[in-house]
């Protein structure tokens, strides 16, 4: 079972542990009012399809709710992930 989803502002990229080196991870940038522009997520393609990519999203917006900051969903799979579970619309700036 991963870890939890941590941050890692030196690489602007939240990140959730796999095993070993590998983690998926999810790019943002930062926008003028604070907010996680989030560009792109990855998952390694040895643990495709195992549903990392939700854990990720999952971890990631629970975070935003918890630390009480707004994400903004350029990422196609966040994007997705989102139109899911529009219980989080409280975290999503745009």
């Amino acid at each position: 079972m991963p870890a939890e989803v941590r941050h890692n502002p030196a690489q602007n990229r939240f990140e959730l542990p796999i095993e070993g080196d590998a983690m998926a991870i999810c790019v943002y940038r930062r926008d003028e009012e604070g907010h996680y522009v989030l560009l792109h997520t990855e998952v390694p393609d040895d643990f495709a399809g195992q549903g990392l990519a939700s854990a990720l999203a999952k971890g990631l917006f629970a975070m935003a709710r918890a630390q009480g900051f707004k994400l903004v969903l350029r990422c196609p799979y966040m994007a997705a992930w989102y139109a899911r579970h529009p219980d989080y619309a409280d975290v999503v700036a745009g």
